[in-house]
C-alpha cells in the first residue's frame, strides 16, 4: 500500500474508529486500533517501546505474580469465587504516559495492570464486594490517593464500570488494579451488546443510551459540510468529561470544557434558548464561563433572550450548536417573511404590484446580494425604503453594468493564466519527496508546520496544501492526525535530506539543583563547545530547585541528542529533555 493510503488510514483510525470502539464499550478493539494506528505512524518509537517491553516480558510477570500470591489468599478467606490476571498496558498508553508527563520509558512505574473478576454473591450488591475486595488489596499494598477511580457509583457514559486503584506493588513499582463483577467485565469486553443483554424493561434511560440518541439525530440532520460534521460526530466521541449538578441535585455529564450554555441546552432546548446568565455555586456569572466538576449550576433565562449568532464559538456539545443553528435558521426565515410584507405594503402605497423587475432594482440601489439579505435588512431597519419611488422609477444603466461586467470576466481570466503558469509540479507519489537543504533552488518550496516544528531526523510526513505548498508535520501532531483522517488524498511521504547549513528551531527544558556559575557553564557548552546559536534562554529559581528553557537552532536532532547529553553531565543538573510541541513567539 502506497505511504500516503498507510497514513490515512492510520489517521482515520485513531482519529474516528478507535475513540468510536471507546465511546460504545469495546476496549479491546480499542487498544488494538489504537497500537495499530501508532505502530504505521510512528513505526520508530512502536518498535523501540515494543521491543523494551518483550526485553522485560519475564520480569514483568514475575512481578504480577509475587503481587498477586497475598491478594489472592487474603480474597480467599472472604470466600468469593474469582479470576486474576495480569498484564503490561499496551504500547500505545505507555507512549501518551511518557508524553503527558514528558518523561522516558524507564520513568513509566505503572506499565503493569492486574484485573480482579468476581462472581456475584446473591443478596449483596456487587458495589459493596468491589469495595471490599479494594480493602483487602488496600490492607497489603500502600494505595495512591490522587489515582482511585470510581466508576462502579457512577459509570462511564459508554456504561463501562469498575474500581481502578493504583498501589505501590513488590520492588518499587506503581500496579493498577482493576476490580469488576462478572457483569461488568462482559460490559467492557463486549460493549454496547452486552450492556443491552444485562438491561432490564424498568431500568432507567443511562447515559450510553442518550448518546446513542444525539447520534441518530445527528445522522437524521447531517450537516452541509461532510468534514464539520465529522468534527461535530468526533465531538460527541468524548472521553474526557465533567459531572457537574443542577439545584435539586441532579447529576448532568458533559464534555470536558463545557461551558454553562452546554449545561443549559442539555436540560432543555428552551431553557438554552432563553438564557441570559448562570449562578456557578451560588456566585452570578455569564452564559460562556466554562464549567468544572463538582460545579452546581443554575440558569438565569429571560423571555426576551434569543440565540445569538456568536454562541456557536463557546459551546461545546452537538445538542447545543444544533439548537442554536436551527434556532437562528426560523429566526432568519421569519424575519424574511416580515420583510416580504412591510415590501409589499409600501408597493402597494404607491399603487405598484411587486415584480421581479422591482426587486432587481432594489437589489442594485441597495448593494446587497440576493432577495433574502434585502428583505432580511427592511425588516431589521438597515434598509431605508424612504426614496422607494424614485428608485424603482430609476432606468438601470444596462450599458454600463455590462461594460463593468466584460471588465472583471476579463481581469479574472488574466488571473487565472497568471495562476495557471505558478502551478507547482507534480509529485511523483511512488518515491517519498525529498526535504532538500537549498529551498530555494529545489524542484518544490516546503515549509515547517508551526505547530509540532519538526527538525531533520525526527519522522516526518508531508501535506500538500489547496495552495499548492508542502506543510511538514510529525505524524503525532494532533493537527496532522486530523488531516490524515479528512484529507488523506493530500499526505505524501517525505524524507530529509543532510541539513548542514539551514538551522531549525528546537526546545530543551531542564531541572536540577541551582548552583553558582550554572547559567555560565550550561552557556559555555551551548555557545562555546558545540557552536550552537540560542535565540532565547529562561531560567527560574525557586527554594534552590532551577527550571529552566533554552530555544536554540539546530542542523538534526543528533546535534540536539548531543547537546542534551553534554548538558545531563553538567553538575547540578537532574533532567534534560527536547520540549516536543511548541509555538514559535514572534
Amino acid at each position: 500500500m502506497p505511504e500516503n493510503k498507510k497514513m490515512k488510514v492510520a489517521g482515520e483510525t485513531i482519529f474516528l474508529y478507535a475513540p468510536l470502539a471507546n465511546r460504545i464499550g469495546l476496549y479491546a478493539i480499542k487498544s488494538e486500533l489504537e497500537d495499530l494506528s501508532f505502530k504505521y505512524r510512528q513505526p520508530v518509537i512502536y518498535e523501540e517501546i515494543s521491543s523494551k517491553l518483550k526485553h522485560g516480558e519475564k520480569k514483568y510477570y514475575a512481578l504480577i505474580n509475587k503481587f498477586s500470591l497475598p491478594v489472592v489468599n487474603k480474597i480467599k478467606e472472604t470466600g468469593l469465587t474469582f479470576d486474576i490476571s495480569g498484564r503490561p498496558k499496551s504500547i500505545f498508553s505507555i507512549w501518551k504516559k511518557m508524553q503527558s508527563k514528558n518523561v522516558p520509558f524507564e520513568e513509566i512505574y505503572d506499565v503493569l495492570a492486574v484485573r480482579i473478576v468476581f462472581e456475584p454473591v446473591p443478596g449483596i450488591p456487587e458495589k459493596t464486594t468491589c469495595w471490599n475486595i479494594y480493602s483487602v488489596i488496600t490492607d497489603a499494598y500502600l494505595p495512591k490517593p490522587d489515582r482511585l477511580r470510581d466508576w462502579v457509583s457512577r459509570p462511564k457514559p459508554n456504561g463501562y464500570e469498575a474500581l481502578h486503584v493504583t498501589v505501590m506493588g513488590p520492588e518499587g513499582r506503581w500496579v493498577e488494579v482493576q476490580i469488576r463483577s462478572r457483569r461488568m467485565d462482559e460490559i467492557a469486553e463486549k460493549g454496547y451488546a452486552a450492556h443491552y443483554k444485562y438491561k432490564g424493561d424498568n431500568v432507567p434511560e443511562t447515559e450510553l443510551d442518550k448518546w446513542i440518541k444525539q447520534i441518530r439525530m445527528m445522522l437524521e440532520n447531517p450537516l452541509e459540510d461532510p468534514i464539520e460534521f465529522l468534527d461535530e460526530f468526533k465531538m460527541n466521541l468524548f472521553s474526557s468529561e465533567i459531572m457537574v449538578f443542577t439545584p435539586k441535585g441532579t447529576l448532568v455529564s458533559l464534555p470536558k470544557g463545557a461551558s454553562a450554555l452546554d449545561f443549559a441546552y442539555e436540560i432543555h432546548t428552551e431553557i438554552g434558548n432563553r438564557a441570559i446568565g448562570a449562578k456557578i455555586n451560588y456566585k452570578l456569572n455569564p452564559i460562556s464561563s466554562i464549567l468544572m466538576s463538582g460545579d452546581q449550576v443554575e440558569i438565569i433565562t429571560s423571555d426576551i433572550a434569543k440565540p445569538e449568532k456568536e454562541w456557536l464559538s463557546f459551546v461545546r456539545t452537538s445538542k447545543a450548536k444544533e439548537a442554536i443553528k436551527n434556532a437562528l435558521k426560523t429566526e432568519s426565515t421569519n424575519r424574511i417573511q416580515k420583510g416580504m410584507v412591510i415590501l409589499e405594503a409600501k408597493l402597494a402605497e404607491l399603487g405598484v404590484s411587486p415584480n421581479t423587475e422591482i426587486v432587481r432594482k432594489l437589489m442594485l440601489s441597495y448593494d446587497v446580494l440576493n432577495k433574502d439579505e434585502l428583505y432580511s435588512g427592511i425588516e431589521l431597519g438597515t434598509i431605508k425604503l424612504d426614496n422607494l419611488k424614485k428608485i424603482i422609477r430609476k432606468s438601470p444603466a444596462k450599458n454600463v453594468i455590462k461594460y463593468w461586467e466584460l471588465k472583471l470576466l476579463g481581469h479574472k481570466k488574466e488571473k487565472k493564466e497568471e495562476g495557471e503558469d505558478s502551478l507547482p509540479e507534480k509529485i511523483d507519489p511512488a518515491s517519498p519527496f525529498l526535504l532538500r537543504e537549498n529551498v530555494e533552488n529545489a524542484e518544490q518550496s516546503y515549509e515547517i508546520a508551526k505547530c509540532c516544528n519538526p527538525i531533520p531526523g525526527d519522522e516526518v510526513l508531508g501535506y500538500r496544501s489547496p495552495e499548492g505548498s508542502i506543510v511538514i508535520h510529525k505524524p503525532k501532531c494532533p493537527l496532522a492526525i486530523r488531516i490524515m483522517s479528512n484529507e488523506g488524498n493530500r499526505i505524501i511521504a517525505v524524507r530529509w535530506a543532510i541539513h548542514k547549513l539551514v538551522s531549525f528551531l528546537a526546545r530543551i527544558s531542564m531541572t536540577g539543583v541551582d548552583r553558582i556559575g550554572m547559567v555560565n557553564d550550561l552557556t559555555n557548552i551551548i555557545s562555546s563547545e558545540l557552536k550552537v546559536n540560542m535565540t532565547n534562554i529562561n531560567i527560574s529559581v525557586k527554594d534552590g530547585i532551577f527550571e529552566g528553557t533554552i530555544d536554540l537552532y539546530v542542523h538534526h536532532t543528533q546535534d540536539l541528542n548531543n547537546l542534551i547529553l553534554k548538558i545531563s553531565n553538567v553538575r547540578g543538573i537532574d533532567s534534560v529533555k527536547r520540549v516536543e510541541d511548541f509555538s514559535e513567539e514572534v
